[in-house]
């Protein structure tokens, strides 16, 4: 007498499920570096568009727009300073919009100013900075 076994044994389905489990971590590490690659890219447009109100800021008062007079390493970023900026220099625009999750601040750096950006904190900070002269630093 001849049975016939229909359905997938244990061991089919525990191979299936791990493949699927390998796949989405893969998944997974691809949209968080996709998602952190458009977050820098926005911010890098945002310091852009702030560097260009830096240069109208000056033609109408003389100086540049400076919130840290002291060229430290680091400037204190956070979230007073980055409003400052958008108040100051934007005319209230939401340019450093909170869903990049950078925070900016400007000083002094020599006869200009350097705009630096952070998100993160102790050994996981990510700092991205632009100068009067168009250098980026990250």
């Amino acid at each position: 007498m001849t049975t016939r076994k229909s359905g997938f044994s244990l061991i089919e389905v525990l191979v299936v499920v791990a493949i699927i489990g390998i796949l989405s971590v893969v998944g997974l590490v691809s949209y968080k570096g996709y998602i952190s690659a458009s977050k820098r890219s926005a911010v890098k447009s945002a310091m852009q568009t702030i560097s260009l109100a830096q240069s109208e800021y000056y033609s109408n008062e003389g100086s540049y727009y400076i919130q840290d007079e002291e060229e430290t390493p680091q400037c204190a970023t956070n979230q007073t300073r980055s409003d400052n900026i958008e108040t100051n220099l934007m005319g209230g625009g939401d340019v450093i919009t909170a869903g990049v999750g950078y925070q900016m601040c400007i000083q002094t750096k020599g006869a200009g100013f350097k705009i630096v950006a952070t998100t993160g904190e102790g050994d996981n900070m990510i700092t991205i900075t632009l100068d009067y002269n168009g250098t980026w630093e990250e």
